[in-house]
């Protein structure tokens, strides 16, 4: 968020803040450390409340009440996104208000307690999908591509990053202002706690997911499906996977096989990108 706010400058900024471990961390009542205007909200309505200071902001203009040119910025983890603020956030993009979504992806519910989310990988250990002998982690699929579902409600500007690439975080974050519409940036947030790795290498996770192809920095600009940054050839998944406590089990006996899996995943849905990327080159940006 430090990011985010660099990002913005000095633009008069309202911030909307799903319940999350931002928001605990931010706001103990009746307390804050933020300098912007800022609304707490439930997992569920976030978007909503974003979209509805977005439609009160175009009336006050109306009314030449104000003529101030304001980011809104709605904020929330996977949980309240990918799953429980899905709806509202549907409505926000399907309806076109001006607002960026910043989505900080750890892959869990990491601020009640480690459960599995749309997001969690396939095969990853949470505190409601153990690694033990009746089940190996998630087992009910790979994730919810959440960027190409925005970028299929038709939305000007969303993009991938993550928190160990800032340039290119504030970047996506300057563009996604710029736009004339809604629009939404899925942050990659490796939680230690959850992951299971020390917090020190938390921005070397990052990397690895980028570097392994896990999670390629991408943009999708107007239609057309870019990536942000230069392609080389991938590391071994082994080594994003590895350092962290949640994917233990692969490199015991018998997990052999999830590796396995992981790797075709990722070099099919990369392989798919590159579709999207290679099919999109001749399309006029609207």
């Amino acid at each position: 968020m430090r990011l985010t706010s660099m990002a913005v400058g000095e633009r008069p900024t309202v911030i909307v803040n799903a319940t999350s471990c931002l928001e605990v961390s931010t706001s103990v009542y009746p307390y804050t450390t933020w300098k912007v205007s800022w609304y707490h909200n439930a997992f569920e309505n976030t978007a909503a409340a974003a979209s509805g200071i977005d439609s009160a902001l175009n009336a006050l203009r109306r009314k030449g009440k104000i003529d101030k040119d304001f980011a809104i910025i709605a904020v929330g983890g996977d949980g309240g996104t990918y799953d429980i603020g899905l709806q509202a956030l549907s409505g926000m993009a399907e309806r076109g208000h001006k607002v960026l979504y910043v989505c900080y992806d750890n892959e869990a519910y990491m601020n009640t307690g480690i459960q599995r989310s749309g997001a969690t990988p396939l095969g990853a250990w949470t505190s409601t999908s153990y690694a033990g002998s009746a089940q190996a982690g998630k087992r009910e699929g790979w994730r919810k591509d959440m960027v190409a579902i925005m970028a299929a409600h038709g939305s000007p500007y969303v993009a991938q990053s993550t928190v160990g690439h800032w340039r290119d975080y504030i970047s996506k974050v300057q563009k996604a202002l710029g736009a004339d519409g809604p629009t939404f940036i899925a942050v990659l947030a490796p939680c230690w706690r959850g992951w299971r790795f020390k917090s020190e290498d938390a921005v070397e996770i990052a990397k690895l997911a980028v570097e392994t192809s896990f999670w390629p920095l991408y943009e999708v600009d107007h239609g057309r499906w870019q990536f942000s940054g230069p392609q080389r050839e991938p590391k071994p998944i082994e080594e994003f996977l590895k350092p962290q406590g949640r994917f233990a089990h692969f490199f015991r006996p018998g997990g052999e096989q999830l590796v396995e899996t992981w790797r075709e995943q990722v070099a099919l849905k990369y392989k798919q990108l590159q579709a999207r990327v290679e099919a999109s080159k001749e399309i006029a940006i609207y």
